[in-house]
């Protein structure tokens, strides 16, 4: 009464249960090759005329074979310049008056919440309640991913460490947030350091500083000729740093 159906390529559309009847009792079976648009479509019209589901339900149906659709004929997609997602969901809101705000939830529910797909098409779920639980894990989702992409642009070394999986969002945030802090303190440092050495050495300029100092009275570490010279040589990078940054 009902030929199995397969695709172009060989692949069963519809009459999974005859076919498993068939090899059972040793009967030959007979195919037949389907010719329509989309395969998605007619596995579902078939299916959904002989099952008394929800919208809901048939909505849930319709986004995951879609989504198989898509996987299994990519090429023929690329080629046609037209998505097999938006062909079948026009195809079967039309075929079986599914809403596309049910297909719009379902969707959802299959991006954002999938373990719970199963749940839906069995009716142990239903569409609003598996989509509540879609929606905050979208929201937390959106949320993590502009974490990681500010996160990106003030330490993408971070951001990388969180993409390969060693380091978790939130502990990537902390050692940023640690090293800023260090950074904080070694600038702190670095800057009255200067301020305690060159003021003082700026105002000897000028003055009998220098022919009056006398090695004997030195208490912690001699001035001598070398120590000079890496003074003059720090002197300079500060002065070459301190154009680069444009600082008074």
């Amino acid at each position: 009464l009902h030929p199995i159906v397969l695709d172009s390529r060989g692949r069963l559309l519809d009459g999974r249960a005859r076919l498993a009847a068939c090899e059972q009792a040793g009967i030959e079976p007979v195919f037949e090759t389907y010719e329509g648009g989309i395969p998605a479509v007619y596995v579902l019209s078939v299916n959904l005329h002989r099952r008394h589901l929800s919208k809901g339900q048939v909505a849930m149906i319709t986004v995951k074979a879609r989504s198989e659709s898509e996987q299994g004929d990519c090429s023929e997609s690329e080629q046609s310049g037209r998505s097999d997602s938006e062909q079948t969901a026009r195809a079967l809101g039309g075929q079986v008056g599914i809403a596309v705000a049910f297909l719009g939830r379902a969707s959802t529910v299959f991006q954002h919440a999938p373990d719970l797909v199963d749940a839906v098409i069995n009716g142990t779920m239903g569409l609003d309640e598996a989509y509540a639980v879609a929606r905050e894990n979208k929201e937390r989702a959106n949320g993590a991913e502009a974490q990681l992409a500010r996160l990106r642009k003030q330490n993408p070394e971070l951001a990388d460490r969180v993409v390969e999986g060693t380091l978790t969002l939130a502990g990537a945030w902390a050692e940023h947030t640690e090293r800023l802090e260090e950074d904080k303190r070694q600038r702190r440092v670095a800057t009255r350091l200067l301020e305690d050495l060159v003021p003082p050495l700026a105002q000897t300029r000028g003055t009998q500083a220098f022919n009056r100092y006398d090695p004997s009275y030195a208490t912690d570490t001699p001035i001598t000729k070398e120590v000079i010279a890496h003074a003059m040589a720090a002197l300079t990078e500060m002065a070459q740093v301190w154009q680069e940054r444009d600082l008074p």
